[in-house]
C-alpha cells in the first residue's frame, strides 16, 4: 500500500489545508494576508509573523537528503572521498556529513545505467574497475554496496539506492568495449536479496553477517530524458516487472519510479501499487535574461542585480513542483525530488554558488519544497560531495589540505534540518521582505525565515492564533551577500549565531539573513 499523503485523522480538512497552503505560499512571497480571528498585533507594535498552529500534514524526514554519484574526471566525488590507503571514508567527510545531518543519502544517478553491483562487493583485490561512461575516467569499485551503507550508518542517514533499470533503454550505455553494462530485473532483485535477506550466503561469505538493510530503491534515473530511451508505456511495464522481482526478494522495500516530463499521471495509472514514489528532477538556470548577470564572474561586478535574480529563483522552482503535481491528475502518489540544484553556466557550475546570496536563494527553494510537503516526501537541493563542483553540499579539498567544508546551500540545509517540526502549519501573514515557513512538534513551533532584503533588516513580532508564546530562541546566519566560502575561510564566514527570545519580544532579522526560530507555546 502507498503511504498516506496526510497525517492520520486529517482527511476532512483537505480543502482548508489547500487554502492554508495557498495563503502560506503568498505570505512567503511577501504578500500580506488579512488576519482572521483574534490576536493581531496592536497598531503600535511591529509587524508580526502570524501563524495558525493547527497541524496540516506530516513532514517527511527525507526533505533534506543528499545525492552521491561517482563523477569520474569531472569531479572526483567518490574516488576522492575514499581513503584508499586506509580502506575507509575520509574522516573529514564523515565528520562534516554528521554535522550536515542528511536524513537520506542517494547512490546512483546516471551511473545506474551502466553500474553492475557485483563488481563492487567481495574481496577488494577481486573487484572490477569500470569506465565512467557519463563523465569519463575510471572508477575503482572500492566503494560498493557495503561501503555505501556503512557510510550512511556512520552519518545516521537512510540509504536510497538506484538500480540498473536496463540502462533506462539507452543503447549507448548497454556496452563498453567488451563489457556488458546493462542489467535486468533479476540482477536488481539479487542486489535487494544481497543487502536485505538475513541469511544471504554470498554477503555472509564477504564478511557481512548482518543485513545491510536498504529500504528505499529507485528504478533507474532520468528515464524520459532523451529520445532513444524507453517510451512511457515500456518504462511502466518494466517498472512493474522490476517491482515484482525485487519484492520477491524483500516485500518490505519502498520503490521509486520515474514520473518526470509529464509521465507522472500515466505512470501512476499503469503501475498501480508497484511503486510508492514517483521521481522528478529540477536543475535550472535562474538567470535567462538577454544580458544575464550570473555568468562567469559578472556576478561580482553587480551585487544588486545578482541578488535580485537569485531572490526570484524560487518562482521557477514553485512552477516546476506544481507542474509535476498537476501532471498526476487524480492520483495521490508521493513525489521524490531526487536531484535538484542551480545549473548556472560557468566554471564547475559557477562560483556565484559559493556566495551567501546563493545561500539565501537556496533557503527560498527549501521553503518552496516544505510548502509542498503534503506530496513531496523525498527532496534535495544539492549534489552531495566532491572536489570541484559548486553544486555540492560538501566540498573536499585535496587530501592533506584543510578539511571538508559546507557550501552555502548545505549551511542552510543543516540549519533547517536541525530545527524543524513533524507537521507543517500555516503562515497567515509575514512582514514585507520575509519569506517564512512553519512547522510544529507538540508545543514547540519552528519557523524558517529568510530576509530577502539585501540591505535592510526587518523587525517582526510573533502572533500565534489561540496560543501564547512562553519563550524562544533564534538560530541565524547573516553575512555579506557577496562573501564567498572556501577552505581558507569556512570557519569564519556564514556561521550560526544563537540568540534568546523573550515571550513578548520582537526580533530583528538582519539583512540577507536565514534564521530558524523555535517558539515554546504555553
Amino acid at each position: 500500500m502507498r503511504p498516506p499523503l496526510h497525517a492520520a485523522g486529517q482527511s476532512s480538512l483537505k480543502q482548508s489545508r489547500r487554502d492554508a497552503l495557498k495563503k502560506a505560499a503568498l505570505a512567503g512571497a511577501g504578500l500580506a494576508l488579512a488576519w482572521e480571528g483574534p490576536g493581531a498585533e496592536s497598531p503600535a507594535s511591529p509587524p508580526a509573523i502570524a501563524i495558525r498552529p493547527t497541524p496540516l500534514f506530516e513532514l517527511s524526514p527525507f526533505l533534506h537528503m543528499q545525492f552521491m554519484e561517482p563523477l569520474g574526471v569531472t569531479d572526483g566525488s567518490v574516488e576522492a572521498s575514499w581513503d584508499h590507503l586506509n580502506e575507509r571514508w575520509r574522516p573529514d567527510l564523515v565528520e562534516t556529513t554528521r554535522e550536515l545531518g542528511p536524513g537520506m543519502v542517494r547512490w546512483g544517478g546516471l551511473l545506474s545505467r551502466y553500474y553492475r553491483w557485483r563488481e563492487g562487493v567481495g574481496p577488494r583485490e577481486r573487484r572490477v574497475p569500470y569506465l565512467n561512461l557519463t563523465w569519463g575516467g575510471l572508477e575503482s569499485s572500492q566503494v560498493g554496496a557495503a561501503e555505501f551503507v556503512g557510510f550512511c550508518r556512520q552519518v545516521n542517514a537512510s540509504p536510497l539506492v538506484c538500480v540498473n533499470f536496463e540502462s533506462d533503454g539507452f543503447e549507448g550505455y548497454k556496452r563498453a568495449r567488451a563489457s556488458v553494462r546493462t542489467a535486468d530485473a533479476r540482477e536488481a532483485a539479487e542486489w535487494v536479496a544481497y543487502c536485505n535477506q538475513p541469511d544471504h550466503a554470498e554477503r555472509r561469505a564477504h564478511g557481512h553477517a548482518d543485513p545491510l538493510t536498504v529500504r528505499h530503491w529507485q528504478l533507474g534515473n532520468e528515464t524520459s530524458y532523451g529520445s532513444d530511451g524507453f517510451d512511457l508505456e515500456t518504462a511502466a511495464r518494466k517498472t512493474v516487472e522490476f517491482a515484482r522481482a525485487m519484492r520477491q526478494a524483500d516485500p518490505t522495500i519502498q520503490l521509486v519510479g520515474w514520473g518526470d516530463s509529464g509521465w507522472a499521471g500515466r505512470m501512476a495509472e499503469l503501475t498501480g501499487d508497484a511503486v510508492q514514489f514517483l521521481a522528478f528532477h529540477h536543475m535550472f538556470d535562474p538567470d535567462r535574461r538577454a544580458a544575464p548577470v550570473l555568468r562567469g564572474d559578472l556576478f561580482r561586478r553587480d551585487p544588486a542585480a545578482t541578488w535580485e535574480v537569485l531572490m526570484d529563483a524560487w518562482k521557477t522552482h514553485e512552477a516546476r513542483i506544481r507542474q509535476t503535481r498537476e501532471s498526476l491528475g487524480r492520483h495521490r502518489i508521493p513525489l521524490a525530488l531526487t536531484e535538484c540544484h542551480f545549473a548556472i553556466p560557468g566554471p564547475n557550475r559557477n562560483d556565484v554558488l559559493r556566495t551567501w546570496a546563493a545561500g539565501v536563494a537556496y533557503a527560498r527553494l527549501l521553503h518552496t519544497q516544505q510548502r509542498h510537503g503534503d506530496a513531496l516526501k523525498i527532496a534535495t537541493a544539492a549534489d552531495f560531495c566532491g572536489t570541484r563542483w559548486t553544486v555540492n553540499a560538501v566540498m573536499l579539498p585535496s587530501p592533506g589540505q584543510r578539511g571538508a567544508y559546507l557550501m552555502p546551500v548545505a549551511r542552510v540545509m543543516r540549519l533547517y534540518g536541525r530545527h524543524i517540526g513533524r507537521h507543517s502549519v500555516a503562515v497567515a501573514r509575514a512582514p514585507e521582505g520575509l519569506d517564512v515557513t512553519a512547522s510544529r512538534t507538540d508545543n514547540k513551533l519552528f519557523l524558517h525565515v529568510a530576509n530577502t532584503l539585501r540591505t535592510r533588516a526587518v523587525k517582526a513580532g510573533f502572533v500565534i492564533e489561540g496560543c501564547a508564546v512562553k519563550a524562544g530562541r533564534v538560530f541565524q546566519i547573516a553575512d555579506d551577500p557577496m562573501v564567498e566560502v572556501s577552505e581558507f575561510n569556512s570557519a569564519r564566514v556564514m556561521q550560526v549565531a544563537e540568540k534568546s527570545l523573550a515571550a513578548d519580544a520582537a526580533h530583528e532579522f538582519p539583512a540577507a539573513s536565514v534564521s530558524a526560530v523555535e517558539l515554546d507555546l504555553a
